[in-house]
Parts: C-alpha cells; sequence; structure tokens
C-alpha cells in the first residue's frame, strides 16, 4: 500500500474530498449533507490518508471536478487512477464509463455488452455502485434500461445523479420533457 494523502475543496453541489498517492488519484469523496460528515466518510475510507496541499496533478483534477459540476464540458479521462485496490472486473467496467461524455449516457446492458456478455448487466450496476471515483469515473451517466435513472450509490442517491446529469444536460427516461410540465388544457372545439 502506498503512502495516501487527501484534501477537501468545494464545488457547485457541495464539499468534496480527493485521495491520491504515488500512482494517481486513489479516490473521491462526493458531498455528505455536511462537511464534517464528508471528512468523516473520507477518514474512515482512507484512515491512513493525511490531510496534505495537493501538487500540480491533484490540483488539476480538483479544477476539472470543480469546472465539471460548474456545468463545463470537461475531459477528466486524462487524470490517472491507482487500480490498486479494485478488482479486475470493477477496472474494465470504470474504463467503459470513462469513456462516455458529459451529457451522454449508456445503461448497464450496453456496458455489459462492451464487456462481451449482456447478462452481466447485473454485476455492472454492482461494480459501478462500488466506484472509488465519482464525478472522474462518471457512474450518473450509466443508466438502467430503457434510459431509466436506476439506482445510485453516492451520498443523495438518484436525487444526486438526476442533479448531476442536469448539470451536464443529459436527459433520463425519468425526467419529464418541456411540454410534460405544461398542464393539459381541454378547448372547446369551434363549429363552423
Amino acid at each position: 500500500m502506498t503512502c495516501q494523502n487527501f484534501a477537501m475543496f468545494d464545488t457547485a453541489i457541495g464539499r468534496c474530498g480527493i485521495v491520491w498517492g504515488e500512482r494517481g488519484i486513489a479516490g473521491v469523496q462526493s458531498p455528505e449533507s455536511t462537511d464534517a460528515a464528508t471528512r468523516t466518510r473520507l477518514t474512515r475510507r482512507y484512515p491512513d490518508a493525511r490531510e496534505a496541499t495537493p501538487p500540480d496533478t491533484v490540483q488539476r483534477a480538483i479544477d476539472g471536478i470543480v469546472a465539471l459540476l460548474a456545468g463545463e464540458r470537461r475531459d477528466l479521462t486524462g487524470i490517472a487512477l491507482d487500480f490498486e485496490r479494485v478488482p479486475e472486473f470493477n477496472r474494465r467496467v470504470y474504463e467503459i464509463a470513462r469513456t462516455i461524455p458529459p451529457g451522454e449516457t449508456l445503461t448497464y446492458g450496453e456496458i455489459a455488452i462492451r464487456l462481451g456478455d449482456r447478462s452481466m448487466a447485473r454485476d455492472v450496476g454492482t461494480a459501478l455502485g462500488r466506484n472509488p471515483f465519482p464525478l472522474i469515473v462518471p457512474c450518473h451517466r450509466v443508466l438502467a434500461a430503457g434510459g431509466k435513472t436506476g439506482g445510485f450509490s453516492a451520498p443523495g442517491g438518484v436525487k444526486t445523479k438526476l442533479r448531476l446529469l442536469s448539470i451536464e444536460g443529459a436527459r433520463t427516461a425519468d425526467e419529464p420533457g418541456l411540454f410534460d410540465k405544461l398542464p393539459l388544457v381541454a378547448r372547446p372545439l369551434r363549429r363552423s
């Protein structure tokens, strides 16, 4: 196990945390209900990590996450990740998820097909539910069949997933369209 450090940083959706080591980013912590809860969850997941000033490579990752959550289309695929504690299957799922651009989505089944076996859709969902790199590995861009939202293991659950997709301009089948929000008004037919 390599020595790890962490830093907290502010975003449009709340205070996040990031953990890094010699091999790259080891984890990202999404915001909890309070800053203290975010820090507690991060330090529970990474008990040996020590708070430190991020080096330039980590600061660029932070800047990318902050910009993405502010609505900018940012490509975070160049951020080096430390897969030391990640099972091989999950790593393969995360690599595919990282190819999904902001504002676009794939389904669990589509990722399973890319892995070579459509029947692994549930396994894909399980791997994404254990994603230690949320936002860098954009698990929020992966939907259930038919464009339904599916689950989301980050704090706030599906509500957070929908918020992230909204920030990026992506749509889901669970989201009302423009005309779905308008009330239906019955108008009498004109007789000539």
